[in-house]
């Protein structure tokens, strides 16, 4: 049976300010997945994983609930104490093993300060804030006088994603980009009212979603970088042209009054997390596209209908009403402007006039992270994740092959070729895992998968589908739709889905999955039975899986990494390293890696306490499973977009102070600029005082 309804003791560090104004509030509503394809809970339930783990119920009013961290964490820690785990801690101490090259920092223990926390020897600085100049000819921030056109030219809000990348002509510098995924009004405007904003905060809103490209300069002592004005400065916004490419450029449900030909659309919003290309662009996913729009029940057809459902649009007023000023984000006067948002897409940095385009034969859904592997043939394999509740994980295989240093051809790779969804399976037999917190005879939790192909786009722009009911169109822009009839399998909120350069494996993180519990509105009063869904195995604080991927083929092997939270509750599982030199760690979001082949994970929404931070774990030989966090950011702040090189650490801080009593006017934080300040998303930056390498002595 599908799966609806929360579980009401789920709690996060997220406010409900961010999730109304980040997702639509996808958290807080009820799953949209109604497909009963097989669940990647059931699977680990199916082999005894989270009975291994030794996850631990309370009884409340006859049914049985999982104690999250942010009711009662150590109500939790003592049910779960008395199971026996790999990981739990033993009344010695395990001898102290040295962490791997890159790691050799003095852990940053958890906290709820207002600053960005680093280890000692290392210090911070802020690249640049939302509101500073992009432009030399921009107006400077004037928080209490914000324009629309002001905002057009100033770094955006909400920075998410984020790439470093070559100059190309200048061996001093080097091109800074990212994404602006989404803006928060209340925050950002002086006497905000949602129920009626101005004609200005509406277009102030658009203007502030986008992107940046920005031309740094590099200190050769520290690393630490500095804005420069250069003429690879951009800012794009959710006014800025983008080209609609693949098999569904031009399909009559991507038309539109403003544009018959259903190739052309303004703006991208939500972008969250993406990724650099080897040729030389940036990718970035549409995320929660979903709450832009209004109107959702002036939908008709079944299949329009059903798909707008899917993303859980609203059948009345948006959150930001935008739609009262834009007919676009009004689906009962355009019912089609939707479709041409969430997919992913690719912009050029090194060209200031070249229009960005949205990849359709990638799929529509709400895109985390495009990351691509170009394998020794030059097939190109992008990677992604829908980040949602239940929902799947993707990759697409490139038909044509990767030309050096011919950046309009390798812009078009991503146009031709298979895109696939997962499946997954389990590999123990169900009688090794008692439930005592043993692992399974093969020393792993771990299994097999299998890619389902959706459809193939070919180089004459038509598409052939693999899917029964559907055409090869229709798969790229009903593709939730697609890989429900395909028997995907549904994932705990896949999010940022990365290949490790070092070492060749793909990491996907899955940040939290708060559906694992009762059922429909009466949520507080039933549980769906335990051999459905694993309804109680609520997944609080996320997982980290590990995949060794066939590339262009279609089989793989997983296993999980990390199991996240406190190292200390026998719920937890660092693939067997010493709980008590374990950081805690929970919901990890985005993941980037070091020139050591590190694993670098950024968390969003941390469930146990603290503040949000990046964290770095070994995934070789002893070190594996070890995770350190290197850095928090301030109160109620997400950390996005981690940069790690050998001497700087960047990351993107989102939405500092974003607390439910926050207002413009009563700030939840006062950082970066301190003292009685407006709070600011930024990029922080971390580096050595002493100019050596990043991770390589304790100091």
């Amino acid at each position: 049976m599908p799966l609806k309804g929360v579980n009401l003791l789920f709690q996060s560090k997220r406010s409900s300010l961010t999730c109304t104004y980040k997702c639509g509030n996808a958290c807080a509503g009820e799953c949209t997945n109604e497909s009963n394809n097989p669940y990647f809970g059931d699977i680990m339930s199916r082999r005894g994983v989270l009975k291994a783990f030794g996850v631990g119920t309370v009884t409340l009013g006859g049914s049985a609930f999982l104690a999250a961290c942010g009711v009662d964490d150590n109500a939790a820690q003592t049910e779960t104490a008395t199971a026996t785990s790999t990981n739990s801690v033993t009344e010695a101490a395990t001898a102290k093993i040295t962490p791997a090259k890159g790691m050799r920092f003095e852990g940053v223990q958890p906290n709820e300060k207002d600053e960005v926390v680093v280890p000692a020897g290392y210090a911070t600085s802020v690249l640049i804030a939302w509101g500073d100049p992009v432009y030399e000819d921009a107006p400077e921030f004037d928080p209490n006088n914000q324009t629309a056109a002001a905002a057009a030219r100033q770094f955006g809000f909400n920075n998410d994603f984020a790439g470093l990348m070559e100059h190309p002509t200048d061996q001093n510098r080097m091109v800074y980009v990212c994404s602006h995924e989404y803006s928060t009004e209340p925050q950002m405007l002086p006497n905000y009212d949602p129920e009626n904003p101005t004609d200005e905060e509406i277009n102030i809103g658009i203007m502030s979603h986008g992107h940046t490209i920005l031309e740094v300069s590099r200190d050769e002592n520290t690393g630490e970088l500095k804005r420069e004005f250069g003429p690879l400065n951009r800012r794009i916004t959710g006014e800025t042209e983008f080209k609609i490419v693949g098999p569904a450029a031009g399909h009559d449900l991507l038309k539109t009054s403003a544009d018959p030909t259903g190739t052309k659309v303004l703006g991208s919003f939500n972008n969250c997390s993406g990724g650099v290309t080897p040729w030389g662009t940036f990718l970035s996913g549409e995320e929660n596209i979903d709450q832009y729009w209004a109107n959702a029940a002036a939908v008709t057809g079944e299949r329009p209908a059903a798909d707008v459902k899917r993303f859980g649009v609203s059948e009345e007023a948006s959150e930001r009403k935008w739609e009262r000023l834009h007919d676009r984000f009004d689906l009962a006067k355009e019912p089609n402007e939707f479709n041409r948002f969430g997919y992913l897409v690719e912009i050029n940095p090194y060209d200031p006039d070249s229009i960005p385009v949205k990849h359709t034969a990638l799929g529509r859904f709400k895109h985390e992270a495009g990351n691509v592997h170009v394998t020794e043939d030059g097939t190109v394999v992008c990677y992604s994740g829908d980040d949602s509740r239940f929902e799947y994980i993707y990759k697409f295989v490139s038909s044509k092959k990767v030309k050096e240093g011919d950046i309009e051809h390798n812009m078009t790779i991503l146009d031709e070729g298979t895109l696939y969804v997962a499946n997954l399976e389990g590999n123990s037999p169900a009688g090794e895992i008692t439930g005592d917190g043993d692992l399974p005879q093969d020393g792993d939790f771990d299994g097999t998968g299998t890619w389902i192909p959706l459809l193939t786009a070919h180089a004459d722009g038509t598409a052939e589908s693999h899917v029964d009911g559907f055409t090869g169109e229709e798969v790229a822009i009903y593709t939730r739709l697609a890989a429900d009839e395909a028997g995907a399998t549904k994932m705990d909120r896949p999010e940022d889905f990365e290949v490790n350069p070092v070492n060749g494996k793909l990491y996907v993180a899955l940040t939290n999955n708060k559906y694992r519990g009762a059922t429909g509105e009466n949520a507080e009063k039933s549980q769906e039975d335990v051999t459905e869904y694993a309804p109680i195995r609520e997944n609080k604080n996320g997982l980290v899986m590990e995949i060794e991927d066939d590339y262009a083929g279609t089989d793989f092997t997983w296993n999980l990494l990390l199991v996240c939270g406190d190292p200390k509750a026998a719920s937890s599982y660092f693939s067997g390293f010493p709980a008590d030199q374990v950081s805690p760690i929970s919901c990890p979001d985005n993941l980037a890696f070091d020139s050591h082949g590190n694993l670098w994970i950024s968390t969003d929404g941390n469930a146990l306490g603290s503040n949000d931070g990046l964290y770095a774990v070994g995934l070789e030989g002893e070190n594996r499973g070890q995770v350190l966090c290197f850095l928090t950011v301030p109160v109620a702040a997400e950390t996005c977009g981690p940069i790690v090189t050998d001497d700087l650490v960047m990351v993107n801080v989102q939405h500092p102070g974003e607390a439910d009593d926050a207002t413009f006017e009563n700030p939840g934080s006062h950082w970066p600029d301190g003292g009685n300040s407006l709070p600011r998303p930024a990029v922080a930056q971390v580096f050595r005082t002493d100019g050596q390498k990043i991770g390589m002595e304790t100091v």
